[in-house]
């Protein structure tokens, strides 16, 4: 099993909202952690598994004083809270300001989320939501932790080499220096385009073309659907089935495409007798929230 971080270069492009379709629709059991120092979203558009709010205090925030006395993985699941659609989730930070109390704490951070795959009592992937990493961000501590790190973009020029350049910086700082496709750095620099599903082929066979010209280091992996109606029912703002949206599929597609390329290698990390505790995707009712 893995850590997983998703980000993004600059604006919105959907980091959140890749960040839980693909938690939704992962094939072992998984947290979802809303890392960005800027703060989360879900607290502000999903519901508990109780039916009320989710409570902004139980998450990233409390972590903070039990990470500064040392952080056993397994107490990451005293922080957890779950959605209405089963969805474990360590809710972000409120407010930027707030990161104040992290400091310090994000390799620790990074870890803890790693070795969950090692805990004997409630083994789990991470998938980490990062957001925005332009500038000095602290969540790039996560990045050495990872077994993976996710770019995410849309398909507008400017944004396409925004994506290069901030790959070919992170292999820079994760790798030692640029490398070609045949020598793909750890963590691996994987990007996933934001696209409509008729052009997102042809665009991904493109700009991967452009990532290994450039010696970035990293190479599209997948794409999901830019799919809005999709999102408003992941984040519980529009009904309708959920597990038939485009942006559903293509995040299943993506997991699935991941775990047939890296699974064996991941699933060697973690204990023999940690049983696969898939999540399959609930209505889209309170179920979770889309953004960044």
């Amino acid at each position: 099993m893995a850590l997983i971080a998703l980000a993004a270069d600059k604006g919105s492009p959907g980091v959140t909202t890749a960040a839980v379709a693909l938690a939704a629709v992962w094939p072992r059991r998984v947290l979802l952690a809303e890392a960005d120092p800027a703060g989360g979203d879900l607290v502000y558009r999903s519901a508990a598994a109780h039916g009320g709010p989710l409570n902004p205090n139980t998450g990233m925030l409390s972590i903070a004083a039990t990470a500064r006395r040392g952080l056993v993985p397994d107490q990451l699941w005293d922080h957890v809270q779950p959605l209405s659609g089963g969805l474990e989730v360590l809710v972000g930070l409120g407010i930027a300001e707030q990161a104040a109390g992290l400091a310090g704490l994000w390799p620790t951070l990074g870890h803890a989320f790693s070795s969950l795959a090692d805990s004997p009592h409630a083994a789990a992937d991470v998938i980490a939501d990062c957001g925005r990493i332009s500038g000095d961000t602290p969540a790039v501590e996560l990045f050495p932790h990872a077994a993976l790190v996710l770019l995410i973009s849309r398909t507008e020029p400017e944004a396409i080499a925004r994506v290069r350049d901030r790959a070919a910086a992170l292999a820079g700082k994760l790798h030692g220096g640029p490398r070609g496709a045949a020598s793909l750095g750890i963590p691996m620099i994987g990007v996933v385009l934001i696209a409509d599903t008729g052009t997102a082929g042809k665009l991904a066979s493109q700009v991967n073309d452009m990532l290994v010209h450039a010696q970035t280091g990293a190479r599209v992996v997948g794409t999901i659907a830019d799919d809005p109606a999709g999102a408003d029912q992941l984040a519980g703002r529009k009904r309708g089935r959920l597990d038939k949206s485009l942006l559903i599929r293509s995040a299943r597609k993506v997991a699935a495409d991941l775990y047939q390329q890296y699974g064996a290698a991941w699933a060697a990390s973690a204990q023999a007798d940690h049983a696969p505790q898939p999540h399959h995707v609930p209505p889209a009712q309170g179920h979770a929230g889309a953004g960044a």
